[in-house]
């Protein structure tokens, strides 16, 4: 089997060998067609002794997609999406689609799979980690909504993972896939919606919190149809909460019911509600290419409540003016799943906090100032997570979950051709 192979000299090889992130110098780079050339690719990078990293297309935030001196399997060409089951709302996504392809293949079917909130974004990476998405709280995460995965093992075989065939491996799948296997294909139940509303705010941040705590309070009292992220901007001084919502479902009167409590939760310095079609959230615009264009260090934790003191420490690294910190919203449909039920067991926090820092600071620098919060926190999310190390596994997946995923990982990859984690 012939097996496209991208080297140093060749003129592609500068638009592929990184990620949006992390500037890569791979031996080779493999442009897969089909599970079997994926299959052919892991040969190669085995029987050379090159170690192996995968990519699905998209920014890679974690920067574990590229490497040096290895080889690259990128899924990019693997892009199909198609309607599977009309009435069951079934779809069958290859792994190197964009979101920005997903939603607009979709949309002519009044359907969308909520994961990610830029177009950008490679479908596989996100749907074998958790897929915290603009329709989290009433959809859930991306995993909890794939029902198949076709797996390409280290040894080169093809399977199948369902609940009737290897249900072991898609619960690994689902949250912790990328030590299990490569998978080449996804069949997601798609949520029936069309449109949405979009609210955005500027909002004063006060500095001991409070506008962060009634924030995070509004969202655990508002309709499951809400979804919300906050990215933490400086204005002068004073911070500034931009605020994003989105609504599930465009009825203008019932969006601006919903987005209401929001413009009590501090002084607005500006505001907008639209009604939009769901892709215009994750547009082909964002498909830009991944060339290391902006190198980041990013750490982030899970909070199961915005009390005074985590409100406090948020601020306190905010006004560091360190890091860029933004929040997004969780509970809702993601606390209807059984912790055990996928290799994602977070299910009782209610906000992910993301901190980015940018060069010339990096991972030393992030982690003096996210100090003040790391106390805090209960859990991190794999996929905005920088680190590679055991302590990072054991946030990751903490307790039981991270028992079960090390198993799967020694039953599925036994040689560590993938392993993300030291386990």
């Amino acid at each position: 089997m012939s097996l496209r192979l991208v080297r140093p000299e060749d003129r592609r090889y500068p638009a592929l060998r990184s990620t949006y992130t992390t500037a890569g110098a791979p031996a080779a780079i493999a442009l897969p067609e089909s599970a079997a050339e994926v299959a052919a690719a892991i040969a190669h990078g085995r029987e050379r002794g090159l170690d192996i990293a995968v990519r699905s297309g998209g920014h890679g935030l974690a920067g574990t997609s590229t490497n040096r001196g290895g080889l690259v399997i990128d899924l990019s060409a693997l892009h199909d999406v198609a309607v599977a089951d009309p009435a069951a709302r079934l779809v069958r996504v290859g792994a190197g689609a964009r979101w920005a392809d997903v939603a607009a293949a979709l949309h002519p079917h009044g359907l969308a799979i909520s994961s990610g909130d830029h177009g950008n974004v490679g479908v596989g990476g996100i749907a074998t980690g958790g897929g915290v998405g603009w329709l989290a709280r009433w959809y859930g995460l991306t995993i909890d909504h794939v029902r198949a995965a076709e797996v390409v093992l280290a040894d080169g075989r093809i399977v199948r993972a369902d609940a009737e065939h290897d249900p072991e491996l898609l619960w690994a799948v689902r949250g912790a896939g990328a030590g299990a296997g490569i998978v080449t294909a996804f069949e997601i139940e798609a949520a029936r919606v069309r449109d949405v509303g979009v609210a955005q705010l500027l909002v004063a941040a006060d500095q001991d919190g409070a506008a962060l705590r009634r924030w995070a309070s509004a969202l655990r009292e508002a309709p499951r149809e809400l979804t919300s992220e906050v990215i933490m901007l400086h204005n002068g001084r004073s911070p500034v909460m931009r605020v994003t919502a989105v609504v599930a479902g465009g009825d203008p009167r019932r969006v601006r019911e919903i987005v209401e409590p929001l413009r009590r939760i501090g002084k607005v310095l500006d505001h907008r509600v639209d009604r939009a079609p769901y892709p215009v959230l994750l547009p082909p615009s964002h498909k830009h290419p991944n060339v290391a264009q902006q190198p980041v260090t990013i750490t982030n934790g899970l909070l199961p409540a915005m009390d005074g003191d985590a409100a406090e420490a948020v601020m306190a690294l905010v006004r560091s003016g360190r890091a860029l910190v933004q929040l997004r919203s969780l509970g809702g449909a993601i606390h209807d799943v059984d912790r055990g039920a996928t290799a994602y067991p977070h299910r009782h926090q209610h906000t992910l906090v993301l901190a980015s820092m940018f060069p010339p600071d990096g991972r030393a620098e992030l982690d003096a100032a996210w100090r003040v919060l790391a106390g805090r926190v209960d859990g991190a999310y794999g996929n905005f997570e920088g680190r590679r190390d055991r302590p990072a596994f054991a946030r990751v997946y903490p307790g039981p979950t991270g028992e079960r995923v090390a198993a799967a990982w020694r039953r599925y990859d036994p040689g560590a051709v993938f392993r993300p984690y030291p386990i």
